[in-house]
């Protein structure tokens, strides 16, 4: 009778390495990758900060982070680009947010949650992001380059909406695409706001508090449009029975996260009957 195989360490550890080394090599790979921006963009914000954006080269840049040029166009397109270091990973971070969000969440409660990771960026760091506001203020190159930023949580902020909501039931009157895309530059201007008035205060205050209040705001004006509360499955949002043949009499049971559009167009059709 055979005997059963015992795993040497050598096998084990291999076993190990396929099942978790690719994902924990791919977080060191991130991890260093952000470093060496992060690096980066220290030494272009000290360079623009004592000799001047225009006087400054991408070649200085690298020299003063103690690598070569080809290193620094590795990391960044050009010279604007070397300020705004987390931008890409903070998208992705927000993007997570939003893949992972719970699936009877309210979707702009979920926006508001994943565009707190582009605040608690800047808040990591308050004296390198309000030298960094002070820097954007005064060259237009870097502006342009917050400003094309800014529009990519925009958009990312936009098609999540536009998920949420039942294109194909689209007709007539519905607003809800335009509600959509409205909520998205909403949450996207409160969140600014709130930012730049945390920067010009020079990073004091609870900016999350000031955040959560903008938020607030925005929620009240647009919370019941752009399929909030959609039916789930097998559940409708509103449901209608007549109360007697002899009298015109309506009865309506509704869920009390039913858009008011949904509960309009069901009283309708009731009536139509």
């Amino acid at each position: 009778m055979s005997q059963p195989v015992k795993a040497t360490r050598t096998q084990r550890n291999r076993s190990n390495s396929s099942d978790g080394g690719e994902s924990a090599g791919s977080r060191r790979a991130a991890a260093q990758r952000l470093t060496m921006r992060r690096k980066l963009a220290a030494a272009a914000m000290e360079l623009f900060a004592t000799q001047g954006y225009e006087a400054t080269t991408v070649d200085e840049i690298a020299a003063r982070a103690g690598v070569a040029r080809r290193t620094f166009f590795r990391h960044f397109r050009s010279k604007e680009e070397a300020i705004f270091p987390d931008h890409d990973d903070t998208l992705v971070r927000a993007a997570a947010v939003l893949d992972a969000a719970p699936p009877h969440e309210n979707p702009l409660d979920t926006v508001c949650r994943g565009i707190k990771e582009v605040m608690r960026m800047y808040a990591a760091s308050p004296a390198v992001s309000v030298e960094r506001y002070r820097l954007t203020r005064e060259v237009p190159a870097l502006r342009e380059r917050e400003i094309a930023s800014v529009a990519r949580y925009e958009r990312l902020f936009t098609r999540y909406l536009l998920g949420h909501f039942d294109e194909g039931a689209h007709h007539d009157g519905d607003d809800d695409p335009l509600l959509a895309e409205v909520a998205a530059s909403a949450v996207v201007t409160a969140h600014n706001h709130v930012l730049r008035r945390w920067l010009r205060a020079r990073g004091e205050g609870d900016v999350e508090a000031q955040l959560d209040h903008a938020f607030a705001i925005v929620r009240e004006t647009f919370g019941t449009g752009i399929g909030a509360g959609r039916p789930t499955p097998g559940r409708p949002a509103a449901s209608v029975s007549s109360a007697g043949e002899e009298e015109d009499v309506v009865v309506m049971v509704a869920r009390t996260d039913a858009p008011l559009n949904e509960v309009m167009r069901t009283i309708e059709r009731a009536l139509k009957r």
